[in-house]
């Protein structure tokens, strides 16, 4: 049996895969690969070099410190310029590169160790591409390189940006590296807010999250119903806006507590993705 850990993008809510990620751990799930796209192969990459309690302790660390200018600093001049068309972003991804080249401690994917593999979305062809070898930084960086947010990352003479637009739970990749139990982590959707983001910072990256959470749940429908798949819930209802990285504590927490229930209450079973990816709280 080859086990893989996949952990989805979701941008501040992957702090909720903290709380999963512990969950599964003192369970004793133990990968033999993980797959992951944008926060989720970052988060996939820090826990990947220590798979145990002080790499839950330090991954946790790194999310509980993390605040919106570490990761999204506002620089007036450059999102007027990304606006007019005279750049192609609106944020800078130099605070994003020193977050993932100070949590990295390797170099180089082939170097991971429990096999890591990334996700990103070649700009020009639209297709998925995944790195198994080569640079970390530099494939994490392109996979969460957020379309008009962060400017595309170039590599290899090719254009990349955020995995999730056409593969934000890269599940399937998983399969095809041999996996036979897939457990999924959907870093879930903010499901519960009472009035729309007022930023164009914000609105897009919870247009971005809705993608990847109903995109997660087409991509479930549409495997292989012989395939071991162990999808934790996402939590419902989450009310953190997507620029909020103060709530990472709650998120961890809660994620933890609610993963843990699922995993006790016995074998996660192949179901319908909408059974655990709905959000329950918006049904009439």
């Amino acid at each position: 049996m080859t086990t893989a850990i996949v952990p989805s993008g979701g941008a501040n809510l992957g702090a909720a895969q903290v709380g999963m990620l512990h969950a599964l751990i003192e369970h004793g799930v133990t990968p033999d690969l993980i797959t992951g796209t944008s926060v989720g192969a970052l988060d996939g990459a820090d826990i990947s070099t220590r798979w145990n309690d002080a790499g839950i302790a330090g991954l946790d660390d790194v999310w509980t410190s993390l605040r919106r200018r570490d990761v999204f600093p506002t620089r007036v001049v450059g999102g007027f310029l990304g606006l007019i068309g005279r750049r192609d972003h609106l944020v800078p991804n130099d605070g994003l590169r020193r977050l993932i080249r100070r949590e990295l401690e390797f170099d180089r994917l082939d170097d991971a160790p429990i096999p890591l593999h990334v996700v990103a979305a070649d700009l020009l062809t639209g297709r998925d591409r995944r790195w198994s070898t080569g640079s970390a930084e530099d494939a994490i960086l392109a996979s969460a390189a957020i379309p008009a947010i962060f400017p595309p990352v170039v590599i290899d003479g090719r254009p990349y940006i955020d995995g999730g637009v056409v593969d934000s739970t890269p599940i399937s990749h998983a399969a095809e590296l041999g996996a036979t139990t897939i457990w999924v982590l959907p870093a879930g959707t903010a499901c519960g807010l009472e009035e729309a983001p007022r930023s164009a910072l914000e609105i897009a990256l919870q247009a971005i999250s809705v993608l990847v959470d109903r995109r997660l749940q087409r991509d479930i429908d549409l495997l292989d119903p012989d395939l071991d798949l162990r999808v934790l819930p996402p939590l419902c209802p989450v009310t953190v806006a997507p620029t909020d990285f103060g709530q990472a504590r709650e998120l961890i927490d809660r994620a933890y507590e609610q993963s843990t229930s699922a995993i006790s209450a016995g074998p996660i079973p192949p179901v319908p993705a909408s059974a655990v990816l709905d959000h329950p709280h918006q049904r009439s």
